[in-house]
């Protein structure tokens, strides 16, 4: 009688665990892997790298851009600094952002809303919608800008001075060869 209560407690403890369990398609996200995977900016490391990492590879800057990937610098509060994708753009200081572990352990928050607080209105210094509070976090946070999916920066063209015997008043094509 009594393997015949162990065995049920043992199917029950079974039972409860099975309800409970993750499955398995579901996985715990870092703010870098995901970045990368739905911004196709393949730049690998801590978050707090990315920016360092882009220079000569993408273009980089302080105007928020679908598709960016906006990086946060580090903090004593965010050590390994952050980086989120900009889902859409609101206006000028506020955007949308698709990004991981960030309210909650390895958990995915699509379209949540950042604003720009800097000084300058150039987002190096941002305030990023926390699921906890239900709204803006209560601090700022330090970032570097955005670092642009569409590749690596473009070339500059050399500097060309043409002289032309045409008139001033006639507009010609000025070709700049390589």
């Amino acid at each position: 009688m009594k393997s015949n209560g162990l065995a049920a407690r043992f199917a029950a403890m079974v039972a409860c665990c099975l309800m409970t369990a993750t499955p398995a398609f579901a996985q715990f996200w870092q703010c870098a892997p995901y970045a990368r995977k739905i911004s196709g900016i393949q730049i690998h490391g801590n978050a707090n790298t990315w920016w360092g990492q882009a220079a000569g590879r993408y273009n980089r800057g302080n105007t928020p851009k679908v598709g960016a990937v906006l990086a946060m610098a580090s903090s004593r509060r965010m050590p390994m600094g952050h980086v989120a994708m900009v889902s859409q753009i609101v206006s000028n200081r506020e955007v949308l952002l698709t990004h991981a572990n960030w309210s909650r352990r390895g958990a995915i928050e699509t379209d949540v809303r950042a604003i720009d607080v800097s000084p300058g209105n150039d987002w190096t210094e941002v305030r990023v919608w926390y699921g906890p509070i239900g709204g803006l976090g209560t601090s700022s946070n330090p970032a570097h800008g955005f670092i642009y999916a569409d590749g690596a920066p473009e070339r500059e063209l050399p500097q060309v001075t043409i002289a032309s015997a045409a008139p001033a008043a006639v507009d010609s094509a000025v070709v700049i060869a390589d």
